[in-house]
């Protein structure tokens, strides 16, 4: 069993690179499946769900090489199954992304429900929807999703919520149909238009991602191409809370700042100061932490994923914080764990409130999903003692080599097997 071990680290200082960002390669990576020819990522983390991704393109009949370090490619010349395994399904939720690739490029598609945090119920019935729309046959039973259509046929859809998800997963679909499509109140999130700009490189015509309104124009077939993964935004905002909670001085490389705008300024409401460069920012804290209040929101509002990062720092904060959540109903799980380390939270529905100044020790608790789970590490570098995290796979599934990364600027933590 793997554990990671953190003794208190105070002032953080130096600098951190970000990988490529987890929410876009998963995407990407199944959106390989749209073309039988070449196709060569780079700047891919490496992490477990890119691993389960991998797989389960590899599966499907995809050929997988690695180039270099963090660059694949990928060759879907011959798809030789069109239903995804069970044990891979069920490792992630991103997984599910294969279905409407799968069904624009074969004609159909066997799924099982997806498996991933269980942090909410995040339904599928707006990617199902989409599919329907666009001419799919949709039937739902023990347990998987099969999907027939012999072409698709572009149309105008609109989704109830903008999903992260459903917003994909319909593009992709789209993008082999027939027709032109029109997505409406799609997602508007960074992500959506790596995966946008990467199907365009491959002779794609997708307009308008990044805005609540997408036009998905049908072409018969997409070439070979090469694309860099944008930086992870949610990664490096955890970054800049570690400056901000250990009073310390971090430079945050390969981030766009106009992507992490909300964290930048809660940041700047808590009392860091933050300075923004073209494709680094820098983070600097003394220590004192304001409290504020923070309501998670669709980007480009508060993400919800830097939602329990900041619950860690706020514990830290002179005062009373607030946070409310409105995407995932079970996203405050992480609160007990931070509760055996001393944080005072208090959850009612879905709001927490943060009594500041908390005293932390170290204790032993579990990373109960993947935000969670650096949170806790965020809590475990100004607790008293030692903490020791266990079930880090959560954590693994997202940050590629967390450990080496806060070692190098200051963090007294190491991974320990037993």
């Amino acid at each position: 069993m793997e554990k990671i071990i953190i003794n208190k680290s105070m002032g953080l200082n130096g600098c951190i690179r970000v990988d490529g960002s987890k929410n876009s390669v998963l995407p990407i990576l199944a959106a390989t499946l749209l073309s039988g020819e070449e196709c060569l990522i780079h700047d891919i983390p490496k992490l477990k769900d890119v691993e389960v991704m991998c797989d389960l393109l590899s599966a499907l009949g995809a050929e997988i090489e690695q180039v270099e370090e963090g660059t694949l490619k990928i060759t879907a010349a011959n798809i030789t199954a069109c239903e995804a395994p069970y044990e891979l399904i069920s490792k992630m939720r991103a997984s599910f992304l294969v279905m409407g690739p799968l069904l624009a490029r074969c004609g159909n598609a066997k799924v099982y429900m997806p498996g991933g945090c269980a942090i909410g119920t995040r339904p599928i019935d707006l990617h199902l929807k989409g599919f329907r729309i666009l001419g799919a046959e949709i039937e739902a039973e023990n347990g998987y999703v099969n999907s027939t259509a012999e072409r698709l046929k572009g149309t105008e859809i609109y989704l109830d919520f903008p999903s992260v998800g459903a917003t994909e997963n319909i593009i992709m679909a789209a993008t082999l149909a027939e027709g032109d499509t029109i997505l409406e109140n799609a997602a508007e999130e960074p992500e959506i238009v790596d995966l946008a700009n990467f199907i365009n490189s491959m002779g794609g015509n997708i307009i308008g991602a990044g805005t609540k309104t997408i036009r998905i124009k049908g072409v018969k077939k997409l070439h070979k191409t090469e694309h860099t993964v944008i930086p992870d935004r949610i990664e490096a905002g955890t970054y800049m809370v570690a400056a901000a909670i250990t009073g310390g001085d971090l430079t945050i490389e390969n981030v766009l700042s106009s992507h992490v705008q909300p964290v930048i300024a809660k940041l700047k409401e808590s009392g860091c100061e933050v300075s923004e460069y073209d494709d680094k920012i820098r983070v600097r804290s003394n220590g004192t932490i304001k409290p504020i209040d923070i309501k998670t929101l669709p980007y480009p509002g508060f993400p919800t994923d830097m939602q329990a990062q900041f619950m860690a720092l706020l514990s830290a904060a002179d005062g009373t914080s607030i946070i409310h959540e409105t995407i995932f109903e079970n996203r405050f799980m992480h609160a007990n764990e931070m509760i055996r380390m001393g944080v005072k939270v208090k959850v009612e529905g879905n709001s927490a409130v943060i009594k500041g100044k908390s005293k932390l020790s170290g204790a032993k608790v579990k990373a109960t999903d993947l935000r969670g789970g650096a949170a806790l590490i965020l809590a475990g570098l100004i607790a008293d003692g030692e903490t020791e995290i266990s079930e880090i796979y959560h954590i693994k599934r997202g940050y590629a080599n967390i450990i080496s990364k806060l070692q190098s600027v200051g963090a007294n933590i190491r991974f320990e097997k037993k």
